[in-house]
């Protein structure tokens, strides 16, 4: 027992077991550090515009101009809130913003998908030589596989986000597969999700002998696809290419269906 200040005397063994009462979060702190991440978010997302609109045009010129298209389909993805904040916890990153950019370069991504390989470098190529995007690392999953078998290029680059009051330089990371490592990779991330990443030992060799298949198809796809070409002495028509409209065919197109729609109008 002990003395209380003001006379008489306490439990001590009941004043130590009594919780510690921590001061609540200033709501408007709380508010501030919501606003920073919505507005860190919000210049992620138009750093994937600026990507995929590169992507677009180079998409195309190729369309228009080569009478060739390297580019297959073209994705992108922005990490949500509960990832963000699940690998900060993991890996021990201050959940601020100033955090999050300096440490977490995969917030921002874009999946290209190409028919061939020299279709992946080609487009590297392509992306990096422009002025304004800087390359700050590559990743050659082609070259170099990982154990498991997965295969793609991989690039973290740094794309300028012109805001009304600033610019702010945003990492996005681009991911360049093939039809069938696209196919491929996304089994398998299937595959982890189900098992938690404990994956039987059965399904990651059989994971292994597909990315090989995947890799002989590849390279057998390729091989076909530049004796056609050698054959034919030019590039293969694209699909589609009749469904790309001048603007000048596209008014026309326009007007002519208001008139069919006028006619119909007044003759009902």
């Amino acid at each position: 027992m002990r003395q209380h200040p003001y006379g008489g005397r306490v439990n001590q063994q009941a004043d130590e077991a009594t919780p510690q009462t921590h001061p609540a979060p200033d709501p408007a702190e709380i508010r501030a550090l919501m606003m920073d991440l919505r507005r860190m978010a919000m210049t992620y997302k138009f750093g994937i515009d600026e990507v995929m609109t590169k992507i677009s045009i180079l998409r195309d010129e190729f369309r228009h101009m080569q009478n060739y298209n390297p580019v297959e389909h073209v994705g992108s993805r922005l990490k949500s809130f509960e990832s963000i904040i699940t690998k900060c916890r993991r890996k021990g990153i201050p959940l601020t913003p100033d955090g999050v950019r300096e440490q977490l370069f995969d917030i921002a991504g874009v999946r290209v998908t190409c028919s061939f390989v020299t279709d992946i470098y080609r487009v590297r190529d392509m992306l990096v030589q422009q002025a304004d995007l800087t390359l700050l690392e590559e990743r050659d999953y082609i070259a170099r596989p990982k154990p498991n078998g997965y295969k793609s290029l991989h690039l973290i680059v740094q794309v300028p986000v012109f805001l009304s009051d600033r610019v702010e330089d945003v990492i996005v990371e681009i991911q360049l597969r093939t039809i069938a490592m696209d196919f491929w990779a996304s089994l398998e991330h299937k595959i982890y999700y189900r098992y938690h990443r404990d994956v039987p030992r059965h399904l990651t060799d059989a994971l292994k002998l597909a990315a090989d298949v995947a890799w002989s198809l590849d390279t057998s796809m390729e091989h076909i696809h530049e004796e056609v070409k050698a054959i034919a002495g030019v590039e293969e028509p694209v699909g589609h290419r009749d469904g790309l409209l001048s603007p000048e065919e596209m008014l026309r197109d326009f007007w002519r269906t208001a008139e069919a729609f006028d006619d119909a109008r007044r003759q009902g």
